[in-house]
């Protein structure tokens, strides 16, 4: 099965979907290793996005697919840094609670 005979539609469903999954995961965990999957789910929705346009509208430019790297990356730092809060986080409260985070309030 080629690219061509799926239509687009399919591939902005299939994105919507991961997206709404993303943006309620995000909404509704309070833990914070849930909170920054959510987030590479709506990242990942996203690259899907830009890889079905790119295709459909031009197939010989790459734009997309340099875009999708540049998110890529984005993603990796993201849960790099991310994760490097959360542990040094965990090692002063022993939780990753999102409620029990209060060390920038005033």
């Amino acid at each position: 099965m080629s690219l061509e005979s799926i239509p687009i539609q399919a591939f902005l469903i299939v994105s919507s979907v991961l997206f709404c999954i993303g943006i309620w995961g995000l909404l509704n965990s309070r833990n914070a290793v849930r909170v920054l999957m959510s987030i590479e789910l709506m990242l990942n929705a996203v690259n899907i996005n830009l890889m079905a346009f790119s295709s459909y509208v031009d197939n010989n430019l790459i734009q997309g697919q340099v875009f999708t790297i540049f998110v890529i990356t984005v993603a990796a730092a993201e849960a790099a840094v991310g994760l490097a809060i959360l542990l040094s986080l965990y090692r002063n409260r022993i939780t990753v609670d999102m409620e029990s985070f209060n060390l920038l309030k005033w």
